[in-house]
């Protein structure tokens, strides 16, 4: 079994090994660009895209490439990003480079969203690759990008233009999942992995996201029926009540982006979520699994929140990066979204930790401290950002999920009169 990453990633497979042959690993990267042009972007004909990917996806680029021009695309920018580069600036660079970031470049992809350009991201970077650099130096050029990101961050946020996120396996972060396995085969293990939690593994993939995108359109029809004013999390570490923003909406698989067009954020994707009310959270919460943040691997997450703002912030590993991500500024110590996942999704129940959030967020409830999604708002597209503000969508420079569900986990609904109503039980809906 080999895997040839400068030739399309390519896999052989071995008897009983149970990896892919060739023939069948590049139908499904085919499929699998396919479906995010089609299904995840709902790319427009005259459409431009911009694509951000890191080197060693060039393959899975150059298929969505393709995919985009057979639907249309007018243009197709990619803008590629290398760890190596990347480690360079950490170990040379002058102590001055890590309060800077490209605001030209950031400011031009904004500008490109706002003359109606689609976005795709595709993940796969190396969790830990600045695990081992000064986390003082890490923070401050996280907050340079975060800070010169943020006009097209607000875009994205506000779903002013049809966007999704794909993933790629590279050799960094297969070896983070697979420590054991020699490179090859790891890399060939995740993108086996990839397929089958983005539903690519079968003839009519396109199919089978639309019937998946309409079961989790049920279930957040149902929770708007609902209309609960908090939700209680209770589990080990965890005794949290998350209060929901006024006029809130329950979002699920795709959305309609303000530009008009169906999309699907993030595939994979499991979750139902929406936005919590920023100054109604209190009680303490723990994190069930990693949290990959721009290249620093955070673990065993423990917070306390007070009115809404976190007052107590600790870590078994990464803690001053954490210390520094909710110092960001006000809104990072303040949740911007909280979403309900069951335990028995796809991507828990392949027993992999991915160490990745696209992955890892989708196998258990989560809650993400920063900026709001206003689409999460009854007509968000009227209001301003002080109305937004005054209902409880909050606002900020980062927007950071991190997983606490698991199958230990009760999550309860509280009605405005005080009452609970069960929801999860186990990590599990109950039906």
């Amino acid at each position: 079994m080999t895997i040839d990453a400068h030739k399309g990633n390519g896999i052989a497979a071995a008897n009983g090994s149970g990896l892919l042959d060739p023939a069948v690993f590049q139908e499904r990267l085919d499929r699998l660009a396919e479906v995010a042009v089609r299904v995840g972007l709902g790319l427009s004909r005259g459409q431009e895209l911009v694509m951000t990917a890191p080197l060693d996806a060039l393959p899975l680029a150059r298929r969505i490439t393709g995919h985009a021009y057979k639907a249309g695309a007018s243009l197709v920018t990619t803008l590629f990003t290398d760890e190596e580069a990347t480690l360079m600036r950490f170990h040379h660079a002058p102590d001055e480079s890590f309060d800077r970031a490209a605001e030209w470049l950031q400011n031009g992809i904004a500008a490109a969203y706002r003359s109606g350009a689609a976005r795709l991201g595709i993940a796969g970077t190396n969790p830990a690759l600045l695990a081992r650099e000064d986390p003082g130096k890490v923070a401050r050029a996280n907050l340079a990008l975060s800070k010169a990101s943020r006009p097209a961050l607000d875009l994205i946020t506000r779903h002013e233009i049809n966007w999704t996120i794909v993933a790629c396996a590279t050799p960094a972060w297969a070896r983070q999942v697979f420590p054991n396995d020699d490179e090859q085969t790891a890399v060939a293990r995740l993108w086996t992995a990839i397929f089958a939690v983005t539903r690519v593994d079968s003839s009519d993939a396109v199919q089978n996201w639309r019937n998946h995108d309409a079961q989790l359109q049920k279930r957040a029809q149902f929770l708007n029926e609902r209309r609960f004013s908090a939700l209680h999390f209770r589990g080990p570490g965890t005794d949290l009540r998350v209060g929901l923003a006024d006029d809130h909406l329950w979002l699920g698989g795709g959305t309609t982006a303000r530009n008009g067009i169906p999309c699907i954020p993030n595939m994979p994707t499991e979750e139902v979520f929406t936005t919590p009310h920023k100054d109604r959270v209190n009680g303490v919460v723990a994190s069930s699994k990693p949290l990959s943040y721009q290249g620093t691997l955070i673990e065993d997450i423990r917070v306390r929140f007070e009115g809404g703002r976190i007052v107590e912030a600790s870590a078994a590993t990464g803690e001053a990066i954490l210390r520094r991500m909710v110092e960001t500024d006000e809104g990072a110590r303040r949740l911007g979204e909280v979403a309900l996942v069951p335990h028995s999704s796809p991507i828990s129940k392949s027993g992999l930790l991915f160490w990745n959030t696209l992955f890892d967020e989708n196998a258990a409830s989560h809650i993400a401290l920063g900026q709001a999604y206003s689409t999460c708002l009854r007509d968000s597209d009227t209001l301003d950002a002080s109305q937004l503000a005054a209902k409880g969508a909050n606002s900020s420079l980062i927007h950071v999920d991190w997983m606490i569900g698991s199958g230990r986990m009760d999550v309860d609904g509280i009605h405005a009169d005080g009452s609970s109503e069960p929801l999860m039980r186990l990590g599990e809906w109950v039906e």
